[in-house]
């Protein structure tokens, strides 16, 4: 009983499958076009650096707290939470910490989904095949005057879950690795340009001190 039902189950075949990967394929490229705005809204941008560091020169780190407070870059968004937490040296350090990982979860968010879909969807393709397999046998026991012809038609239609299968999951693979890299590029420089950005204003400080 239980195994005819799953048989009546099977016999519906890869088509249902094909739609799946279909709309995981919408779903996953509308990922990557959202990540790759957000990533360049991320970026350092070198004018905008330039610009900080130089008030950060010429007036101090204090000078421009209000300026980055709405910034949309990776580097603002953490120096604007360690200027306003850091008081000290060991707080500040605290604070960096704090925002890099709050904002790296953000940039993070939903790039799981083209991981797992990387890794699964050749086998959802896979799965479709063996549907279709299933219903290609089938179709030759209750055609038997067919012969092979069915059960290769079958499997060749069968087979295209797979090969839908792996043109889902190859493009996800490869934009969540290069998400990856990108993140970790922007954190490393945005990180690097904070711990910079402080320096310089501890600098000036300690020549207005013995300029005086």
């Amino acid at each position: 009983m239980l195994v005819q039902k799953l048989l009546n189950i099977t016999l519906s075949g890869a088509e249902w499958v094909l739609y799946l990967l279909l709309v995981l394929s919408v779903f996953s490229v509308a990922i990557m076009i959202e990540k790759f705005i957000i990533f360049k809204m991320r970026e350092i941008k070198k004018e905008r650096f330039a610009e900080i560091i130089g008030r950060i020169r010429e007036k101090g780190i204090a000078s421009v707290a209000e300026s980055i407070s709405n910034g949309r870059t990776f580097f603002e968004k953490i120096l604007s939470f360690t200027i306003a937490n850091g008081t000290d040296a060991a707080k500040r350090e605290e604070s960096l910490n704090i925002a890099v990982m709050r904002e790296k979860l953000s940039l993070e968010k939903r790039l799981a989904f083209l991981g797992t879909l990387g890794n699964n969807a050749p086998f959802i393709g896979l799965f479709g095949t063996v549907l279709g397999i299933i219903k290609a046998f089938h179709d030759l026991s209750v055609n038997q005057q067919g012969g092979a012809a069915v059960v290769m038609a079958g499997i060749s239609e069968a087979l295209v879950a797979t090969a839908v299968g792996l043109f889902v999951a190859i493009p996800a693979v490869v934009a969540y690795n290069y998400f990856m890299r990108w993140i970790k590029r922007i954190v490393t420089e945005s990180e690097t340009a904070v711990r910079e950005a402080f320096l310089i204003s501890e600098n000036k400080n300690t020549g207005d001190k013995d300029g005086r």
